[in-house]
């Protein structure tokens, strides 16, 4: 008996070994999903954006620069005399009429350096101020995408572990099964059974044969979905390090915080909605910028004989856009409010379902200590029915059946634990601050 287990377990792990098997802890899937998993790529892309969304309303505080230079001919007579006037060429005969209203083409070459500095932008102000709420928002979003997909990880790596302890489950049985299946044709041929116990035997082996085939099926789909999380496309078959067991739990974890990230981002969005509001009111208030420019000119190309220079300040005030503003700013105040109620509502349903997860957590639990119980009046079951039927007291049929029924009490007992622990899992992701 014990030789016929060395020998499957071998086998079991030769076909592993043949598709690839990799080793793998779940400390290792972490790294591997913080330097390469996509969904936490595109929150950093996400956060990017935000900032360059937020560097632009550095417009209100830094001045715009920008410099040119123009090349012009002309025979307008206003033109005309503006260009030799700029370069610094108009002699006492240029006043005559005759030349005035009709000059001769004149070129000019005007290099310009223009600057203008905002000095007071309310509405710039609390945009900025949005800006900023809404990249904070971002990045606290980006944190509980992290904490999502470490709990996806969490609960990929369990289903790795829960398939690997399916397959041992069955593994088992197999050899059980078969030396079932040796004893039944050894009693057959001694004539204590019939044809139709053997057959009955054969026909749990294949039974037990294709479950396996299942399971060594699911090791692969879950090493798969592992491998999608660490965006590995090597798609090896991977092993975890340690089994499956029961997790423990923390008495904090199952208490309600506000200041969980994806509540904190929230939040944010709406002090960013609040802020614009704000900067629709004082749309309303007038703009004070101040421009300055510098010129040069010159009748050759990328010269300049003579200079000039223009600052000044101006205070500019919208009075009616018709009624744009007043539209706008009807349209921000109700975007405010809506977020003030989408917030309330996203905390009450996230306080129901931290409930609805307590209630599963210890619905899990409860399932936990009932399946171990069932788990153990099979097995002992088993035991006085192989015993008995060893010595000809048992129906072969009765023993098929309570083999059958101790592996399916092994295979839910271990799928309690999965469920227990993603619960437990779960609830530390709500409470999670």
């Amino acid at each position: 008996m014990r030789n016929i287990l060395v020998i499957s377990f071998l086998l079991f792990q030769a076909y592993l070994v043949a598709q690839e098997t990799k080793a793998i802890s779940k400390a290792d899937v972490l790294i591997a999903v913080q330097e390469h998993n996509n969904t936490i790529k595109m929150s950093q892309q996400d956060i990017l954006m935000a900032k360059g969304d937020y560097n632009q309303t550095n417009a209100v505080l830094l001045p715009n620069i920008s410099a040119s230079h123009m090349a012009i001919a002309t025979t307008n007579p206003l033109m005309a005399f503006g260009s030799k006037l700029n370069q610094g060429i108009l002699t006492q005969g240029d006043f005559n009429p005759a030349l005035l209203n009709n000059p001769s083409e004149i070129q000019d070459y005007a290099t310009r350096i223009t600057v203008e500095q905002p000095l007071l932008n309310f509405d710039g102000f609390y945009q900025r101020k949005a800006a900023k709420a809404k990249l904070n928002a971002t990045e606290l979003q980006a944190n509980r995408v992290n904490d999502y997909v470490e709990l996806e990880v969490e609960k990929a790596y369990m289903q790795l572990q829960l398939a690997y302890k399916a397959a041992e489950v069955l593994e088992k049985a197999k050899i059980t099964a078969l030396e079932n299946k040796r004893i039944a044709n050894n009693s057959f041929v001694q004539g204590y059974l019939q044809k139709s116990d053997v057959l009955a035997v054969e026909v749990r082996v294949t039974e037990i044969e294709n479950q396996l085939q299942y399971a060594k099926s699911n090791i692969q789909n879950a090493s798969n979905g592992l491998s999608v999380l660490m965006n590995d496309e090597s798609y090896a078959i991977l092993q975890p390090s340690d089994s499956l067991t029961i997790a423990a739990a923390e008495k904090s974890t199952l208490i309600f915080s506000e200041t969980r990230a994806d509540i904190q981002a929230m939040e944010s969005a709406t002090n960013a909605y609040k802020d614009m509001h704000k900067a629709d009111q004082m749309s309303f208030l007038p703009r004070l910028n101040a421009f300055g420019t510098y010129e040069l000119h010159d009748d050759e190309i990328f010269k300049g004989a003579t200079d000039g220079y223009l600052i000044g300040a101006e205070l500019k005030w919208n009075l009616f856009e018709g009624g744009k503003r007043f539209g706008k700013f009807k349209k921000s105040k109700a975007e405010f409010e809506k977020s003030k109620l989408e917030l309330d509502q996203y905390k009450a349903e996230s306080q129901v379902e931290l409930n609805r997860a307590k209630r599963m957590l210890q619905d899990a639990k409860n399932n936990l200590e009932l399946t171990a119980l069932a788990l153990s009046q099979t097995q002992e079951s088993l035991r006085i029915r192989k015993n008995r039927f060893e010595q000809g007291l048992e129906k072969t049929t009765d023993l098929l059946a309570a083999e059958t029924q101790f592996a399916q009490k092994q295979l839910e007992y271990y799928n309690t634990i999965f469920n227990h622990n993603y619960a437990l899992a779960y609830v530390q992701f709500l409470t999670k601050g």
